[in-house]
Parts: C-alpha cells; structure tokens; sequence
C-alpha cells in the first residue's frame, strides 16, 4: 500500500479537518500519516526528516506551513509533494500574531496553547532566507501547487511559478474543508502518485 505524509498548518495539528478528510478519503488505498509537527521550524523539518526516513512515503502532502516544510524537504529527499496554500512567508505571518495562541485542532500531547515570540519569527526568517536552495530541475514538474481562489492569507502562487510548473485551483479558503480535501485534494493527489508510478 502506498503511503502518504501529511504537513498541516501551523496552528493545526495531525488531527485537523484536512488530515482526518485524507485519512479517510485514502481508507484501504493508501496509508495516511499524519503527526503533530513540533512548532519551531528547525526542529519540524527535522522531525519530517526522521520520519521520511522511517517510514519511506510515496508523497507529501502539505497545507499552509506545512506546504513550506514540504518544499523544503521534497526535493531533497527525492518524495514528490502536493502544496496546498503554501505559506512562504512565516515570519510576516507570525510578527502580526505576537502572543498566546492556542491550537485549532488536538494535539496528542495535550497541550493546546503556544506562544509567538521573537525567537520564533527569527527562526523562520533564517529558514525563508533559504528554503528554494535545494529546487532542482528534475523536481520542477513532481512539485504541484493546489491554491484556494477565495483564500485571504497566503498569495503565493506566482513565487510559487518561480520554481515549479504545476499550479492547480480550487474554489475554497485558506484552510480546505472535508469536501475540498475529497473533491481536490485527494484527486490530484491521485494524478500525481499515477505520474510517478507511470514513470518507473
């Protein structure tokens, strides 16, 4: 069975709309993992880092900063990726949002609330600094873009351009819905683990 590792947004968790959608969407096809991703952007991509390792996924699937990570890592690591809304920004993000903040979704260690602080915004300026580094020209068409038509927060598509070809639309948010994830999310998805099957 193929399997499938999902990235969600930051203030998301392995339990969000769009993990549990895909868990459910890909029942008996194909294994869905989705963990909790630690919330300091070194020590996430080398949490995904360990887990590719581990467990080998035949794609990555991200959403907001997790389509970030995902980016990051892909190439690197030779594992075709699915960004949904990727955020490129973070620390732009993270600078209106100094503060407590609690997760949108359950995290495994129960612990729901986290702060935004300097430190975290400079992490992330440091890893924007040189996250298109390790593009490579064989990646440019196992990368594809998914991005909401009415989504307010992230506009990336054009930087997105910049470094990939494939750039796909869907009529939703920032964050997809269940019905999103089923209806546009999972077929491309589909598409793109057809693509790379046909290519072996």
């Amino acid at each position: 069975m193929k399997k499938i590792l999902f990235l969600h947004g930051f203030y998301a968790s392995g339990q969000c709309v769009p993990a549990v959608a895909l868990r459910e969407c890909f029942e008996g096809e194909a294994d869905v993992i989705t963990p909790d991703l630690p919330m300091h952007p070194k020590e996430a991509v080398s949490f995904i880092r360990g887990l590719i390792d581990s467990e080998k996924p035949d794609l990555l699937i991200g959403n907001s900063c997790g389509s970030f990570y995902a980016q990051m890592v892909a190439s690197v690591v030779g594992v075709p990726a699915l960004l949904g809304n990727p955020y490129f920004q973070m620390a732009e993000f993270l600078k209106q949002r100094i503060g407590e903040h609690q997760y949108k979704s359950p995290r495994k260690s129960g612990n729901q609330n986290f702060v935004i602080d300097e430190t975290l915004i400079e992490e992330f300026t440091e890893m924007e600094a040189i996250q298109f580094n390790n593009c490579n020209l064989n990646f440019k068409d196992r990368i594809w873009g998914l991005f909401g038509e009415k989504d307010t927060l992230a506009h990336f598509e054009p930087t997105f351009l910049k470094h990939y070809n494939k750039s796909f639309h869907f009529p939703g948010e920032h964050t997809p819905t269940a019905d999103e994830v089923r209806n546009w999310y999972v077929p491309l998805a589909k598409e793109l683990l057809s693509a790379l099957q046909m290519c072996k």
